[in-house]
């Protein structure tokens, strides 16, 4: 929408996923997740304030979100800063929260496995495992797996130059 504005950032999400249902049956997980500043000061590098942000991802997303993300995890971030106004001992306040379009999981620490249109629970098995659980999910058979063509060292020759 126009007039929102627009953030993205990565950081360490802070706790475990919270995933809740509004009464009308719509899934949202929240999320809080801190971002740390580094700067070189001459030869080191030195820790910032840290910054934390309460991230909401709704419907589907939400439930994905609650069966990928673990505290400590590392995330990036993109969604639209939301400004919400709360009362703290009979002070107006207002805290920026963001309401994410998407969450991904930062893979230079942890492995991300994919499963499409799926809820799991625990970590997946082989990537064969995967694809046979897939295709059972759909009603399809599973074909043996072809002989993979990498897997063997090609036959000696000699390069013409």
């Amino acid at each position: 929408m126009a007039g929102e504005a627009q953030i993205s950032f990565t950081g360490n999400a802070t706790a475990d996923v919270d995933l809740k249902y509004t009464p009308a049956g719509l899934a949202v997980a929240n999320v809080t997740v801190a971002v740390t500043g580094r700067e070189k000061k001459g030869d080191t590098w030195v820790d910032g304030a840290a910054a934390f942000y309460r991230v909401a991802v709704w419907r589907d997303a939400a439930e994905n979100l609650a069966n990928s993300i673990t505290k400590g995890d590392r995330v990036t971030v993109v969604g639209r800063l939301k400004p919400r106004e709360f009362e703290q001992n009979g002070v107006k306040r207002i805290s920026l929260e963001v309401d994410a379009d998407s969450v991904a999981l930062d893979v230079r620490f942890k492995v991300a496995h994919f499963a499409e249109g799926t809820q799991r629970s625990g970590p997946p098995a082989s990537p064969a495992g995967r694809l046979d659980a897939e295709n059972q999910r759909r009603g399809a058979r599973t074909a043996p797996p072809a002989a993979d063509p990498w897997a063997t060292p090609a036959a000696s020759a000699e390069t013409p130059w």
